[in-house]
């Protein structure tokens, strides 16, 4: 059963990255950064699990624990390690991911 507010994007990574550890996207349905990560994301066919966390309430106290009680949203769990992407930058999500900027 999925967590309240989740959506799985399963692609397929055929461009030679690394990626293997799973990958959720804390967001919210407002947050432009959110789409620009998201967008950044399906453009390189990268899966990520997306939670909204305006729906699940649990997933919000994960953000405000990781973000020392802010709320910043996209945070990224990679693995087992948390990454705000608020404001968005391309280069360092590329660099946390470990995959190409360019497709």
């Amino acid at each position: 059963m999925e967590a309240p507010g989740a959506k799985r994007h399963s692609l397929e990574t055929n461009n030679g990255d690394r990626r293997t550890e799973p990958i959720t996207v804390y967001s919210t349905s407002w947050c432009p950064d959110c789409w620009r990560v998201k967008h950044f994301l399906k453009e390189r066919s990268v899966a990520f699990e997306e939670i909204n966390i305006e729906e699940n309430p649990h997933a919000e106290a994960i953000v405000l624990r990781e973000n020392r009680a802010k709320r910043r949203v996209p945070t990224l769990k990679i693995g087992e390690r948390y990454f705000a992407c608020s404001p968005f930058n391309a280069l360092e999500l590329a660099e946390e991911l470990q995959i190409r900027l360019t497709r």
